[in-house]
């Protein structure tokens, strides 16, 4: 679980580059960064309690 988690993180931060780097791409910018946050909240939730 945790390597899909962190595959899903890898690929929003892609999206997010390509994103800025392709300047019509502006909405990629802030679905990558949405989708991102998204994934690392659930991964934090995800995590066992001690």
């Amino acid at each position: 679980m945790l390597y899909l988690i962190l595959l899903l993180l890898l690929v929003w931060l892609a999206l997010t580059v390509l994103g800025m780097v392709l300047k019509g791409l502006f909405w990629l910018t802030v679905l990558g960064v949405v989708l991102f946050l998204a994934t690392a909240a659930w991964g934090w939730l995800q995590k066992p309690r001690p």
